[in-house]
C-alpha cells in the first residue's frame, strides 16, 4: 500500500537516538498503524539494518498471552541466538492487550538503552491515558488519525485535480487549491464521506458495496462491544450501541443530556460517562458553545457532536447522496474532522437566541480568530445578506472577515463593511487537511 502522508515523521521518531524514548503508535481501528509498522521494517532493511535486528510481536496473539514484554524480548533474541543489546528494534503490536504494558515498557527503556522499542494499539483510550500517566520522560506519543481529504486524495493519486491559484481578497492573499473539474472533485469528495476514512475500504469497491460489514463489524463493533467494555468496566453493551447509533445518526446535530437521553433511552448520568469513552477512544468529538460576544457559558449544558470518521455513519445506516437531507451534516463533519489532525484547539460554535455560527476559533483573548459558515449551495455568493447570523456575529465581535463554504463557487465580496470569502466546500475541507498536517509536522519538529 502507498504511505500515508504520516509515514515519514513515524520513521524519523523510530529512528531518533538523540533522545532514549518508546514510540507509542496510536489510533482507531483500521486507519493503517500496522501496515505503516510494516512499512517501518521495509525501510529499516533498505536503509541498512539487518533483518535479524527487528522483531515485530502481535501481542493480541493468544499464545502471548500473560507474557511479560521482557520475557518476549528474550525469547525472539534467543530464537535468533543473539546475545548482545547493540541496534535492535522490538516492535509490539496490540500492546493494549498486555495488562500493565506500561509499567513493563517504562522498565524496558530504562534497562535497554541501545534498543529501539515501539508499540502500537487500537484501545487509543487507555493508551494516551496510561502512557501519559506512566511514561513521562520514556515515551513518545504518536497519534494515526483517520484519512484527511488531502490523504485520500494523495494515496489515490488524484492530487492532479486541484491546482494552487493565488488570490488577493482586499487585504488579504490566500493560496487555494482550486479544482480543474468541480463535477469528479465533488464525486470524491462525497466518496471520501462515505468511505474515506480508511485506507483499506478506498482501494476495494467490493467493502464499499457493503461498507457495513466491514467497518460497523471490524471496527465499529470491536470497539463498541469488545475495547470500550474491557477497558472500563461496561456491562450493558446495548446501551453504550443504542447511544452511539444516535450520536452517529445525527453526527453534527446540537445536542442536550435530556435530547440523548430520550432517544437512546441511556439516563443522564450514564450518558455522561458514555460520551467521554466514547471520546477517548478518538469516535467522537465534542463542541462547545460560544455566545455572540464568544464567552463560553457557565455551564456546556448544550454541545454539538461529530464522528471523528465521517464514513462511520455510512457504515451504521448507508451511503449518503448529494440530496440526502443529512449530506450538510456531513459535509460540516467532514471539515470539523480534518481541524481534529490539529490535536487540542479552541474550536467552537456560536449559539444564542435566533442565531448560529457553524465553526468558530477563540483565541486566547476570547476574540474569535477565524469564523466558518458550512453550506452546501451557491445561493449565498449572490445572496449574501442571507447570512444573517453570521454578519451579526460578525459585527457583534468586529470581525472583519469570515468564510463561507459554497458547492462549486469561489467569489470575494464585501457586505456591510466584512469580507466574505466563498470558497467550495471540497476544497475548504482539503484546504484545512493540508494545513492541519502541515501545522502538526512543523510542532513535531521543532
Amino acid at each position: 500500500m502507498k504511505r500515508r502522508l504520516y509515514f515519514d515523521y513515524l520513521y524519523k521518531q523510530v529512528t531518533l537516538t538523540t533522545v532514549r524514548r518508546a514510540t507509542v503508535l496510536m489510533g482507531p481501528r483500521r486507519v493503517g498503524k500496522t501496515v505503516m509498522l510494516y512499512q517501518v521494517v521495509q525501510q529499516l532493511i533498505a536503509s541498512g539494518v539487518p533483518a535479524r535486528k527487528i522483531c515485530f510481536l502481535s501481542v493480541d496473539a493468544p499464545i502471548y498471552n500473560n507474557i511479560a514484554l521482557e520475557e518476549l524480548m528474550h525469547l525472539a533474541k534467543r530464537a535468533l541466538n543473539d546475545n548482545t543489546n547493540e541496534d535492535f528494534y522490538f516492535i509490539f503490536d496490540e500492546i493494549q492487550y498486555l495488562k500493565n504494558w506500561e509499567e513493563h515498557l517504562k522498565s524496558l527503556v530504562d534497562l535497554y538503552t541501545n534498543i529501539r522499542f515501539v508499540v502500537s494499539g487500537s484501545a487509543a483510550a487507555a493508551l494516551k491515558l496510561k502512557s501519559n500517566e506512566s511514561g513521562a520522560g520514556r515515551f513518545s506519543d504518536f497519534m494515526l488519525p483517520p484519512l484527511t481529504f488531502q490523504e485520500y486524495l494523495h494515496l489515490k493519486d488524484l492530487t492532479y485535480l486541484l491546482t494552487p491559484q493565488q488570490y488577493e481578497w482586499g487585504s488579504h492573499t490566500f493560496t487555494l487549491d482550486i479544482a480543474n473539474d468541480w463535477d469528479k472533485l465533488n464525486d470524491h469528495f462525497l466518496a471520501y464521506i462515505n468511505f474515506g476514512g480508511y485506507p483499506e475500504v478506498i482501494f476495494n469497491d467490493e467493502i464499499q458495496k457493503d461498507p457495513g460489514r466491514f467497518i460497523r463489524s471490524d471496527i465499529i463493533d470491536k470497539v463498541l462491544l469488545r475495547d470500550l467494555p474491557s477497558l472500563y468496566g461496561i456491562r450493558d453493551v446495548q446501551e453504550l450501541n443504542s447511544l452511539f447509533n444516535v450520536i452517529a445518526y445525527n453526527s453534527g446535530n446540537e445536542f442536550n443530556l435530556e435530547s440523548l437521553a430520550q432517544e437512546s433511552g441511556v439516563d443522564k448520568a450514564t450518558i455522561r460517562k458514555y460520551i467521554e469513552y466514547l471520546e477517548a477512544a478518538f469516535l467522537i468529538k465534542i463542541l462547545y458553545p460560544v455566545g455572540i460576544n464568544t464567552k463560553r457559558f457557565q455551564r456546556d449544558s448544550r454541545f454539538k457532536i461529530y464522528l471523528t470518521n465521517p464514513s462511520m455513519r455510512c457504515a451504521l445506516f448507508a451511503p449518503i447522496s448529494y440530496n440526502d437531507d443529512h449530506f450538510g451534516q456531513m459535509v460540516e463533519n467532514a471539515i470539523v474532522a480534518q481541524w481534529l489532525h490539529r490535536g487540542n484547539m479552541p474550536l467552537h460554535f456560536a449559539a444564542w437566541t435566533g442565531g448560529e455560527v457553524d465553526l468558530v476559533m477563540v483565541n486566547p483573548k476570547q476574540k474569535p480568530a477565524f469564523m466558518v459558515e458550512v453550506k452546501w449551495s451557491n445561493q449565498f455568493v449572490n445572496n449574501p445578506g442571507k447570512l444573517k447570523s453570521l454578519l451579526k456575529y460578525c459585527a457583534e465581535n468586529k470581525s472583519k472577515i469570515a468564510w463561507i463554504t459554497s458547492i462549486d463557487k469561489t467569489h470575494h465580496t464585501v457586505f456591510n463593511g466584512i469580507e466574505l470569502c466563498f470558497i467550495p466546500a471540497a476544497t475548504y475541507c482539503y484546504a484545512v487537511g493540508k494545513n492541519s498536517f502541515t501545522n502538526k509536522m512543523m510542532l513535531f519538529n521543532s
